[in-house]
Order: structure tokens, then C-alpha cells, then sequence
């Protein structure tokens, strides 16, 4: 019998040995030979002294050795077993497959396993966005010095709707890797806004719609598991943690837009959560600011409008209340002009909004903006002045589609990416939603063009617009390629006919020297490995490599440091490939030995500084909305399980709704052995 005791996980550029145990159930020793094949994964001949095998490489027939290094021969005693190591390597992200054989006379096994392969640990990419009316661009194009040939290269992607320069921000919710109630609410919310254009998103990463279609049905189910009797939502679970306002109204949101579009969401759920949106202002503790409080009523207003529970009565009490529109922050504006517009007895709110909105624009030529903000309560909200000019946009659409506003806005908004997509979750789903109406009411004239791009002297493609459409094509040029070619190319992209053409010219790499150093914009974070059971267990050299035996436990300690109060933070740990969690959720884990510091420190112990951990395959995350300024410990226990060398990412903390204030460790090297 072979058994492969593989990894959960790769990292572009980890080496490691792939353990196959080989198990003799018969009372006669046996001759066993075993043989891998991979895809996406090649077979290293081990340094000198580098290798624990026990066993020979099979000569083939002629008698010369194997150079593969993919090929053993190995005698198993009767009713035992023999562990046989092969040496591998990661060739690029993906998938890495073996295929593993053992035979001993008329005895035989055979087994196929897949391990993913993630992307490499430190990788860079650069975009540029545009459109052409008449004639052609050029663009420099210079491959990076010193990066994998392997990974990356450059994509140019055409549209002829601006809708396709929104696929950044999608793939950035789909892929948001926390899944909070918020995150999932607002990932349902972005595919269902957007589900009738999915097509426009062809772009390289991004599942087809069916299966972003299947993925939010399978959110709202999770979602509906974590509302609470009473209709709201917590961050993390249904019970026993502080409900938050703000989420209870945005998950309503969510499966009402999900709804509407045709997705599957439960009528008592959905009942359940328009009482409490009824209900809203009982549910509002009583500590949160006033201005805190109007918006969240005006959220829960607008949001009862699209339930068909229009309440522009309760809308026109709130500014009343606040002491008029002057009063209020501007996303509840937005949220509340959506609520009264078109309603015959709010004419002179709405009036009042559209002026007031007026005088508040920043504008420039070309764009405008909205600047608000919050006493002490922002965090609350999860609010940013790019969300609030989303809401304000999509009011605006509603009420009053020829203002001059709007297309200052939208080109505002567009301006503020970064690498193709807004700030935070936030961000991106009300950027989303507001530009998805855009796109849906403001159409030009049907498109009849054709785009030609060419590299150098070289013809890369091209495609032709006919029609309203939102299909568009992505010619991609391969790493290995660019890095065969002078320094510096033009790329040249024309296009020739009626319309107007959008493109978006990317590259990414990844830089042969995956080892970033650590940075401090908001965080300090470090990391360091300790033995538990024997000190030799654990060793760092000078030049900073961690050599740490098979089989040990090992204590990942994590020291984060916050110079002044942030919100909803979140601490990562990426894992070596080579460790297993010890999870102490899971009851076949075992004893886990206590950190020593908090036996020292018990009443630190018993106030933990985080709200919820997550222990997956490749990383280990743990949360908070409120963090105070201060020194902060984590840790946990893990084993090492496979031999080899590995690149560790580094430790990062973010705060989730401002990633700019993020800090991050050095990238770590890890051999065990």
C-alpha cells in the first residue's frame, strides 16, 4: 500500500520532500519499486547531505542512474513500513498533480494527488487605464530586471463599455479572503447588482457568471445562518457577540438586491429583517452619536424602500429632527433623497437635498467629491467620503438623471482606484452598485470599431465592436516572452470606426528575490518561532533562516503594535507549508501546551484581545473591530510536518476598511529537517 503524505498547500518557490509511505501488510519482505510523475511540480536531485532518504534511485535498464530523482527501490520488512522521500519543486501557481505507483511482484498501488500551488509569496503588478476616441496610443512597456519568467507578463484588455474597467473591483470582492457578514453581504451584493453585465468581466482570475451566480446562493445560505432571532447580525457568528446595527441593515440589503435579481433568498429571513429595519431605532444602543444614529435610520429607510416598505413620512421626521438637511451627514442624504423623490408631499425636502448637495460638491473640471465625516462614530458605519459619493450617485441617477453632477461623480469615483478598485469592501460594493445603475441608464450610440495593438514591430491582435455589447478581450503576452526582448518596447493600441474604446493595460511579476522587508504605516508587526518541547528543536542562523526538526511542535508568537486606536483590524499569518495548525476548536487536536507568558499573565489571558480566529490550511487570522493603542500578543501551536524549504509571507495587520493603515513583518525562510 502507498500512502503520499503530502502538504495542504505550496508557495510558488518552496522546495520540499514529498514523504510516500510504503506499508508491507503481507508476513514476507517485499521489493518494492515506487515511482511519481507530476504536472506542475518537478523532481530535484537533493544537495549533498541534503536528503533523509533511506533508499536508492532505480537504475533503468543499462545500469546508469536515474537523473529524474523520481524513481526508488526500497526493500519493506514483512508488517512494517518504509517512509521514501522525494525531493520537489513548485514550477509556477496552480495546481501541482502526482500521480504515484508502487509495485512488488503481483503486488501493486497506485494513488493521484493534487496540492494547490499559491501565488508566489511576493508579487508586484502595475496597471494603467485609458480610452481612445480617434486614432491610437503608445505606451512604453519594459520588463522587470530580475523577476520569475515563469509567472505573470502583460495583459491588455479591450471594452467597448466603461462597465469592463470595473473587473478590478469585482475579483476584489470575490476573492476578499475574511468572510465576515459583511463581506459576505457585500460580495452577494456586488454579483447581484452587476449580474445581468457579468459577461463584460472575462478578465483572468474571475469565474465564469454561472458559477459567481451558484457562489452567491451559496452566500445568502450562509448569510441566513448567521442572523439572529431578532433580525440583526454580528461580524462573525449568530450567538453570543455584540450586534451591530450597521449589519443587520447591510445583510437586509444584500438579500433584497439578491432577491430582485432573481437569486434565492428566504421569505422568513427576509421578513424577519424588515421587522427589524421597522424596529431600527431599539436596536441602537443608546452610547452610539447622534449622528451615528441618523444614518443608520436613514440607511434602514432606504433600505425599506427597495423591500417595497416605502416609509417617506419617517424620512421627512428624521431631517426634521436632525434640524434640517444642513444637519445630517451626506450618505444619509443620499440614502434619504432615494427614500422621498418622486413622492408628492417631500418636494420640499427633496428640494432642499438637491441644493444642499449642490453647495457641498467639490468640483474640478472634469470630476466632483464629497467630503463628510463623523464626530466619534465613523467606524460604527464603516464609513469612508468614496462610499458616501457612491450613495450620492446613485441618488442622484434616481431623482434627477440630468444633473450635471453625475458624470463628475462618476469620473471622480473611477479616479480614486487603486490598482483598479476602491479602498475597502465598502467601498467597492456601493461604487458598484452605483455604476452598475450608470452604466444601465446612460448608453451612447451603438459601438462599430476595431482595436488593433501591436509590440514593437510585432502584431499582438485585434478585435472588433460592433454593437451594444459588453464583451471584452484580453490579449496576454507571457513573462518568458518580454524578458526575451530589447529593454523597451511601445506598445502601440489604435482603434478605427464609431464609438469610443476602453482599455486597461496590465503587468504583473513576480521578483526572483521573494524576501520583503517590514513596514510600518499604521503597524508594527514581528514574528518569531519557539521551541515547546526541546530548545534544540528551533534554530535561527545569523543569516535569519529558521531550522526547525520534523516532527516538532513549534509556538508561533506574533508581537502587533498599534501607535493609536484603530477599528476593525485584522491580524494574517501566512504558514509555512511544512506546519500544521493545532486547532483548539477541533476535539481530535490533543493537548496544546499553554503559552508560558500567559501563565504569567493570567488576567491577560483572560481578556483576549481579538474577537474571532480563523486557523485555515495556509494562514491564521484573527479580528477585532476595536483596537486601543498598545502592545498585542498572539499566538498558536503548529507541527512540523514535511520536510523541506519554504518561503513564509510575511505577518500583516490591516485595518479592513482603511488597508492603507497596515503594517507588515519580514518574509521568513523556514527548512525543516
Amino acid at each position: 500500500m502507498a500512502r503520499p503524505s503530502a502538504p495542504r498547500f505550496l508557495n510558488f518557490g518552496d522546495r520540499f520532500e514529498l514523504p510516500v509511505v510504503l506499508q508491507n501488510q503481507t508476513n514476507e519482505p517485499m521489493q518494492v519499486a515506487v515511482v511519481v510523475r507530476a504536472s506542475n511540480a518537478e523532481f530535484v536531485v537533493p544537495p549533498s547531505g541534503g536528503s533523509s532518504l533511506v533508499n536508492q534511485p532505480i537504475p533503468p535498464e543499462g545500469g546508469t542512474t536515474n537523473t529524474s530523482n523520481a524513481g526508488r527501490r526500497v526493500t519493506v520488512p514483512a508488517n512494517d513500513r518504509v517512509e521514501v522521500r522525494f525531493p520537489t519543486t513548485t514550477v509556477s501557481p496552480g495546481m501541482a498533480r502526482f500521480q504515484i505507483v508502487a509495485t512488488a511482484g503481483k503486488w501493486s498501488d497506485a494513488v493521484e494527488i493534487s496540492i494547490p500551488v499559491w501565488t508566489p509569496a511576493t508579487t508586484e503588478a502595475f496597471a494603467t487605464y485609458g480610452e481612445i476616441d480617434d486614432g491610437a496610443i503608445i505606451q512604453p512597456v519594459q520588463a522587470p530586471a530580475r523577476a520569475f519568467k515563469q509567472f505573470g507578463g502583460l495583459e491588455v484588455t479591450t471594452s467597448s463599455t466603461q462597465l469592463q474597467s470595473l473587473t478590478d473591483a469585482v475579483l476584489y470582492l470575490s476573492s476578499y479572503p475574511y468572510e465576515c457578514s459583511e463581506q459576505i453581504s457585500s460580495r452577494i451584493l456586488a454579483i447581484a447588482a452587476l449580474r445581468d453585465a457579468l459577461g463584460a468581466f472575462d478578465a483572468k482570475g474571475l469565474p465564469p457568471p454561472k458559477d459567481l451566480i451558484a457562489a452567491a446562493n451559496r452566500d445568502l445560505k450562509r448569510l441566513e445562518a448567521l442572523q439572529d432571532g431578532n433580525g440583526g447580525f454580528g461580524f462573525w457568528r449568530r450567538d453570543g457577540e455584540h450586534k451591530w446595527p450597521y449589519l443587520g441593515i447591510h445583510a437586509a440589503h444584500a438579500m433584497t438586491r439578491a432577491k430582485e435579481k432573481g437569486f434565492v433568498a428566504r421569505p422568513e429571513t427576509m421578513e424577519l429583517s424588515k421587522q427589524y429595519l421597522r424596529e431600527i431605532e431599539r436596536h441602537i444602543p443608546d452610547w452610539y452619536p447622534e449622528d451615528a444614529r441618523q444614518s443608520l435610520i436613514a440607511y434602514a429607510l432606504y433600505v425599506r424602500g427597495l423591500m417595497g416598505d416605502r416609509d417617506a413620512a419617517e424620512a421627512r421626521m428624521l431631517i426634521g429632527r436632525a434640524g434640517g438637511v444642513e444637519k445630517l451627514p451626506l450618505d444619509s442624504l443620499g440614502w434619504l433623497l432615494a427614500v422621498m423623490s418622486g413622492d408628492a408631499n417631500s418636494q420640499k425636502e427633496v428640494a432642499a437635498i438637491r441644493r444642499h448637495l449642490n453647495n457641498r460638491a467639490e468640483e474640478t473640471a472634469g470630476a466632483a467629491h464629497f467630503t463628510t465625516s463623523y464626530k466619534d462614530g465613523a467606524h460604527l458605519l464603516l464609513h469612508s467620503d468614496r462610499r458616501a459619493d457612491a450613495i450620492i450617485l446613485e441618488a442622484l441617477i434616481g431623482d434627477d438623471p440630468k444633473s450635471d453632477l453625475i458624470p463628475k461623480i462618476v469620473r471622480g469615483l473611477l479616479a480614486h482606484r487603486k490598482a483598479g478598485r476602491w479602498e475597502n469592501t465598502q467601498e467597492n460594493v456601493f461604487a458598484l452598485l452605483a455604476l452598475g445603475r450608470y452604466f444601465e441608464a446612460y448608453e451612447k450610440a451603438p459601438p462599430n470599431f476595431v482595436a488593433r495593438m501591436w509590440l514593437g514591430d510585432v502584431f499582438a491582435g485585434g478585435q472588433q465592436f460592433r454593437g451594444r455589447s459588453t464583451d471584452s478581450r484580453q490579449i496576454n503576452i507571457p513573462m518568458n516572452y518580454l524578458m526575451a526582448q530589447p529593454a523597451r518596447q511601445n506598445l502601440t493600441l489604435s482603434k478605427e470606426g464609431r464609438g469610443r474604446l476602453y482599455y486597461r493595460i496590465g503587468m504583473n511579476y513576480s521578483p526572483e528575490n521573494l524576501q520583503l522587508k517590514p513596514a510600518d504605516q499604521g503597524f508594527t508587526v514581528t514574528r518569531v518561532y519557539e521551541a515547546i518541547d526541546d530548545p534544540n528543536d528551533v534554530r535561527r542562523q545569523e543569516d535569519g533562516t529558521w531550522r526547525i526538526k520534523a516532527g516538532a511542535k513549534v509556538r508561533v508568537r506574533l508581537t502587533m503594535v498599534a501607535p493609536s486606536r484603530r477599528y476593525h483590524v485584522a491580524l494574517v499569518d501566512p504558514l509555512p507549508a511544512g506546519f500544521e495548525t493545532l486547532n483548539p476548536e477541533l476535539s481530535i487536536t490533543g493537548h496544546i501546551p499553554q503559552d508560558p507568558n500567559d501563565r504569567k499573565n493570567m488576567w491577560r489571558w483572560a481578556w483576549r484581545w481579538f474577537e474571532h480566529q480563523n486557523m485555515r490550511d495556509e494562514r491564521v487570522e484573527a479580528f477585532t473591530s476595536l483596537l486601543w493603542e498598545g502592545v498585542y500578543n498572539y499566538s498558536y501551536v503548529a507541527r512540523a510536518t514535511t520536510p523541506g524549504v519554504f518561503v513564509v509571507p510575511p505577518s500583516k495587520a490591516e485595518e479592513m476598511y482603511h488597508p492603507e493603515t497596515f503594517g507588515r513583518g519580514a518574509t521568513d525562510r523556514v527548512v525543516i529537517e
